[in-house]
């Protein structure tokens, strides 16, 4: 059996996400990775170095420059006659455009899976991360989508795949590419970072917030996130927020200061290796999850711990 693995990238790079999810394919069978873009023979010659990639598909046409999924959802329908698997990582690419692919093919779709156990056997989380089920299919096509945080990423290096070229679909125009503002900072990518600093509403303010947070991040060279409450209250921007409609991150260090351990929010990081939480209220449920809690006022918590670490980093 085969996997065809859609890559998210953005005609210059891959994205590191898309590596996770050839691990998990790696699983159930010989690995294929479709890159379809406008100019992306770069990320072509990226993708063919992947460890455990088998071939790469390139179509290249104008509407693909975007990645829109209407555009690219009847590309890997037509593709898909020749695969078992159709994957691609939980991002917000992979799950506008597979539930598409799904549909297309009138085939069963594994949303957001941890693990493989087999090829028929999935397991995902359900209930917030509360849960977890075992799904079984044994349908002649699924379409799957793979949480980056719970595989390795495959090496980036040490692959020869083979490279073919593969016909463009027609321009499908059912919807068009308008702008797209992107948030530039030094910092690590949030769901790449190996470590987060992340705050909740009860820092007050988006003053306090930054005044607050962004010394810590600098010394510890981590990604900064916020709680869906926090960039209600615009403390923080949408592309910070970790949680069940955010983004789902599993660093090595994350650190959560004022959070309270709402189901929303620790959907999207209780994974992570360490916890450590800041937080007045000794009753939190951000501590039943936490390896290390720190019982305080974050305002003066977080300035004595940027002090203290200072001194050893």
């Amino acid at each position: 059996m085969s996997v065809l693995i859609i890559a998210e990238h953005d005609n210059q790079q891959l994205n590191p996400a898309t590596l996770h999810a050839v691990t998990a394919a790696a699983k159930l069978g010989e690995v294929h990775v479709l890159v379809a873009g406008s100019g992306a023979a770069a990320v072509a010659d990226a993708v063919k170095q992947v460890a455990g990639v088998g071939k790469v598909l390139r179509a290249e046409a104008a509407h693909y420059a975007e990645g829109l999924a209407e555009e690219l959802a009847p590309l890997v329908a037509r593709l898909a006659t020749d695969y078992r698997y159709i994957a691609a990582t939980a991002t917000a690419f992979g799950k506008n455009l597979l539930p598409r692919v799904a549909a297309l093919l009138d085939a069963p779709q594994v949303s957001d899976l941890t693990e493989v156990v087999d090829g028929q056997t999935f397991v995902r989380p359900i209930y917030a991360g509360n849960a977890f089920e075992t799904v079984q299919s044994d349908a002649e096509k699924l379409v799957l989508t793979v949480r980056a945080t719970a595989f390795d990423a495959a090496a980036a290096s040490g692959g020869n795949a083979e490279v073919l070229e593969t016909e463009a679909t027609p321009a499908q125009n059912l919807s068009r590419f308008v702008s797209r503002e992107l948030t530039q900072s030094e910092r690590p990518e949030l769901t790449q970072a190996k470590i987060v600093v992340s705050g909740g509403r009860a820092l007050g303010s988006a003053e306090k917030f930054n005044e607050v947070l962004t010394p810590l991040a600098d010394v510890l060279g981590a990604a900064i996130g916020a709680t869906r409450a926090a960039v209600d209250a615009e403390y923080a921007p949408n592309d910070a927020q970790v949680g069940q409609t955010g983004k789902v991150v599993a660093p090595q260090l994350y650190i959560a200061a004022g959070i309270s351990g709402a189901i929303q929010h620790t959907a999207g990081m209780q994974d992570s290796k360490v916890i450590v939480a800041i937080n007045k209220d000794p009753e939190a449920p951000i501590f039943n999850i936490a390896d290390y809690g720190i019982v305080g006022d974050l305002f003066e918590v977080v300035p004595q711990l940027v002090g203290e670490l200072k001194k050893v980093v």
